[in-house]
């Protein structure tokens, strides 16, 4: 994998900030821990795009006639099959 060199500025609080987080052993330079914010980031876009598309099926499949409880009934069920619960 290619690397692009790149500068940025943050605040005085936040180069402290990052400074502590180097400084504790978890990441070894500056870099390495901008990467694993980055790394997160796209992490949590992907799960927030996956809860948007789910939310946007949920809403064109129109009225159930299920109660609420049928509802979590199910839900529980396919979490108990996926092994998730």
């Amino acid at each position: 994998m290619g690397m692009t060199k790149r500068t940025y500025s943050i605040t005085d609080n936040n180069d402290d900030w990052v400074k502590v987080r180097v400084g504790s052993g978890e990441y070894a330079t500056d870099s390495e821990y901008m990467r694993d914010l980055i790394r997160r980031d796209k992490e949590q876009f992907g799960k927030i795009e996956a809860l948007r598309a789910a939310i946007i099926e949920g809403e064109q499949s129109g009225m159930s006639n299920r109660t609420p409880q049928q509802i979590v009934d199910a839900a529980k069920q396919r979490l108990r099959e996926d092994g998730k619960l």
